[in-house]
């Protein structure tokens, strides 16, 4: 997404352009592991020096609030931002802390036809997210690491 991009999507949800929201939004999906908090203000203080953490923070909230970047809490309760807001899922290792987008229109299908019949009683479903919790081959090796002293 370039900055014209982010211009219009701020001024969609009824946001003020401002050189942090942009900084913010640019930081969130040029970091596309979906980084935490300090990932971003790390990312932004190399060109931004100046901004401040408490700002970057109240734009993250600000962007999640609007629908424009969302929150992915990990099994650890770390929180993480994620600026890709088409439907997808997540794969997350626990080992690194490590979350993967996963994308397949075959289980999206399933997952909404199950629901759809399904019907829980009293809850409207908006959306389905499933994060499928397991290993990739590096993070294996990564553990063996850390549990050898």
């Amino acid at each position: 997404m370039k900055a014209d991009e982010y211009k219009e999507r701020l001024k969609q949800s009824g946001l003020k352009v401002t050189p942090q929201r942009m900084a913010v939004m640019e930081a969130v999906e040029m970091l596309n592991s979906h980084p935490t908090a300090d990932e971003v203000i790390h990312y932004i203080r190399q060109n931004y020096p100046a901004i401040a953490t408490g700002t970057v923070y109240k734009t993250l909230d600000t962007l999640v609030e609007k629908g424009l970047i969302r929150r992915v809490k990990t099994d650890r309760d770390i929180m993480r931002y994620d600026a890709i807001l088409q439907s997808h899922h997540h794969l997350y290792c626990a080992v690194k802390e490590r979350i993967e987008d996963y994308y397949d229109e075959e289980l999206d299908r399933l997952l909404n036809d199950y629901f759809t019949r399904k019907k829980i009683k009293d809850f409207n479903i908006e959306e389905i997210r499933l994060q499928i919790v397991g290993r990739f081959p590096d993070c294996d090796k990564e553990k063996h690491k850390i549990h050898k002293h």
